[in-house]
């Protein structure tokens, strides 16, 4: 007979907390060169590495998966969704340092896009930590929200991106015994039959634009985008992203344990006893509800990927989407489903190029406000072909 399971939500001990101390000693890496040992789970924007990041996030566009579709656009050739640099570095992902065994909420990230992301491109990555701003938040009480910056380069050294991206420092004991804002939570949504198959319906009339191209003289300001679906949520979907993206902490016996010894306070105790990932908010409820959240939930640059594919959907594949600023408002428990819808609030030239800017959201089935980004695209002028050659 083995012993009685461990009771997860009062594992306080494994909970550290914000001191001025550690604090203190993180400030004093703001400007520097992050000098990362941990290996960023893509090097190459391979064939595979792409299809799998865009089945991870549900995007079907042929331009990212189907070579001879590629072959017959303007780049000649497959490239990679936008947000897939998220897989070619760990810390632009979440993965912060400092503040030891202290929870890290992936919160937003500010990406501007130069390049396109050719298959066979070999990416290198330069991070620094640009910042730290304490607030104030229902979620937790004090948190500091910890901000690095990333340049992204291709091949031969030119930039193909730059990203700031950051996460909130949370005390998971205090989110889970003082947080505010997941205390009136409704019953988890359950799905009859006839709400399942009007989901397949919206997803069978998804509108991806391809080489259809949108001229930026056909777009008025206050014109809507096609609204884009994700979910219902579940294990498996956050599995997927996992599987194109990488994880931050997910690794297997030998090399878990390896993990564990070189960064204190990463390995927490499971049911079982058994040191385990923080991560695993993401896939095990009654870890999720211990830091104060409803239950498994999305990943952060998963959505933010998705507030992506909604404008990569609606520009086509002559259309370049240069900008993307988005911010995570709340969780997506198992269960959710979530409404991403657009609008043109501005349109200019700029030299002889068509910009568009857009307003995002991302709403769950109560209406709940999930997630928010401004996005800017580039669109070409009748009688171009492209924004960028």
């Amino acid at each position: 007979m083995g012993n009685d399971p461990v009771d997860i939500t009062k594992l306080d001990e494994h909970f550290p907390i914000i001191t001025e101390e550690a604090l203190q000693a993180l400030r004093s890496r703001i400007g520097k060169k992050v000098e990362s040992t941990v290996e960023p789970w893509v090097r190459e924007a391979t064939a595979d590495s792409i299809r799998h990041y865009a089945y991870g996030i549900g995007d079907d566009n042929p331009l990212w998966t189907d070579p001879d579709y590629a072959a017959d656009s303007l780049y000649g050739t497959l490239i990679a969704p936008p947000t897939f640099l998220y897989a070619t570095d760990r810390i632009i992902s979440g993965y912060v340092g400092g503040l030891p065994g202290v929870h890290a909420m992936f919160a937003g990230s500010d990406w501007r896009w130069y390049l396109p992301i050719e298959v066979g491109t070999r990416i290198q990555v330069e991070v620094y930590l640009k910042d730290l701003v304490e607030h104030e938040t229902r979620f937790a009480g004090r948190a500091i929200q910890q901000i690095y910056h990333g340049d992204f380069f291709d091949n031969d050294g030119k930039k193909l991106a730059e990203c700031d991206s950051w996460c909130f420092r949370t005390e998971r004991a205090t989110a889970r015994e003082q947080g505010k804002k997941y205390k009136d939570l409704r019953p988890r949504k359950v799905y009859s039959k006839e709400e399942i198959e009007r989901i397949t319906e919206l997803y069978d009339k998804e509108e991806v634009r391809g080489n259809n191209t949108l001229y930026w003289e056909d777009v008025n300001e206050g014109s809507v985008l096609p609204t884009i679906l994700k979910g219902p949520m579940t294990v498996t979907g956050f599995i997927a992203f996992v599987q194109g993206w990488g994880g931050l902490y997910i690794r297997s016996h030998k090399i878990a344990f390896q993990q564990y010894g070189k960064h204190p306070g990463l390995g927490i105790p499971n049911a079982h006893g058994i040191p385990d990932v923080p991560e695993r908010v993401h896939w095990e409820d009654d870890f999720a509800q211990a830091i104060g959240t409803p239950g498994a939930y999305d990943y952060g640059p998963e959505r933010v990927s998705w507030m992506g594919h909604l404008m990569t959907n609606w520009i086509g594949d002559n259309g370049w989407l240069s900008r993307l600023r988005a911010r995570i408002v709340r969780h997506n428990p198992v269960g959710d489903i979530l409404y991403i819808s657009g609008r043109v609030n501005r349109k200019y030239l700029e030299g002889d190029r068509g910009h568009v800017e857009c307003k995002l959201v991302a709403r769950n089935q109560d209406g709940e406000l999930s997630c928010e980004a401004e996005a800017t695209a580039i669109l070409p002028l009748r009688g171009e072909k492209t924004p960028l050659r």
